[in-house]
């Protein structure tokens, strides 16, 4: 099985590239963030005529995720239990919920596509929503996994959080003024890893970046980020046999300023200790 996370940047603006790359790359699973659509107003057309299903989550021409699949899409969730909502200059237990995560299992792999709060300003109330919102995931996942260690589990999508210094190369990003490279949130970012998940691309795939702002030729000059991630349990990465960042998905004509990063997973089931064994007919 293959299985990515892209953040789209509008998903009808790039349904076509996007489509092209499914299909090209063989994807069999795929976790979209920004879609930026209602879900009447997502393509479903382009994708059901490449043979892909779609469970989403959108609201309006912010944010928005989706979920595409070639496989069966079972037990959608959207939003995780406890997740946080926001609304600026408001505060309280009942503040709309965006549409920034979705769940769903293929093929007994539960995968949650998730585009995490940018934070905005290091004292901006959006910052505090987004450690929270990462604290209340991470929580949520600590439970997941206890109750089934032997789910095989992937947080994928844009974290806003480049947790090593190896992942900035944009030269605007600066310590103790900058979001994204804070301490609170690389600890943030550093509790799921506590909680039992692994990145399972970096050890394939230790170098690179998946995000290049649009503005000052930020891609030429290669001054990017690298903040898209695949999170998994264990019994997720003992799947992985392999990972990559399509950095080329960010050339061309319209491009996201993301690109997809993928990894493979091999879903056959082991051999037994006796499958060696020769056969013997009567």
């Amino acid at each position: 099985m293959r299985v990515a996370t892209w953040n789209v940047n509008s998903i009808r603006s790039r349904v076509e590239r996007v489509v092209d790359w499914m299909v090209r790359e063989n994807v069999d699973v795929l976790a979209m963030q920004e879609i930026k659509c209602k879900p009447e107003q997502f393509p479903h057309q382009a994708f059901e005529d490449a043979g892909y299903d779609v469970a989403l989550h959108g609201l309006n021409q912010w944010n928005g995720v989706a979920i595409a699949s070639r496989l069966p899409i079972e037990d959608v969730e959207v939003g995780f239990p406890d997740m946080p909502g926001f609304l600026k200059g408001e505060e309280g237990p009942d503040l709309p919920k965006e549409a920034r995560a979705i769940g769903a299992t293929v093929d007994g792999i539960r995968v949650w596509s998730l585009y995490v709060p940018n934070g905005r300003a290091l004292d901006d109330p959006h910052y505090h929503y987004k450690l929270d919102w990462l604290a209340t995931l991470a929580a949520d996942t600590r439970a997941w996994l206890a109750e089934k260690p032997e789910l095989p589990l992937a947080l994928m999508g844009d974290w806003n959080v480049a947790p090593l210094d190896s992942d900035v190369g944009d030269p605007t990003l600066i310590p103790g003024v900058s979001t994204h490279i804070s301490p609170p949130e690389r600890s943030a970012f550093a509790a799921f890893e506590a909680a039992g998940l692994t990145d399972v691309v970096r050890p394939l795939v230790p170098e690179g970046y998946t995000y290049w702002d649009y503005k000052q030729l930020r891609f030429p000059r290669n001054e990017g980020l690298r903040i898209d991630f695949i999170l998994g349990s264990k019994p997720f990465a003992d799947l992985v046999t392999g990972a990559s960042i399509h950095r080329n998905e960010r050339k061309g004509v319209a491009p996201s300023d993301h690109v997809p990063v993928l990894v493979d997973l091999d879903m056959l089931p082991e051999e037994s200790e006796d499958d060696d064994r020769p056969m013997i007919f009567g």
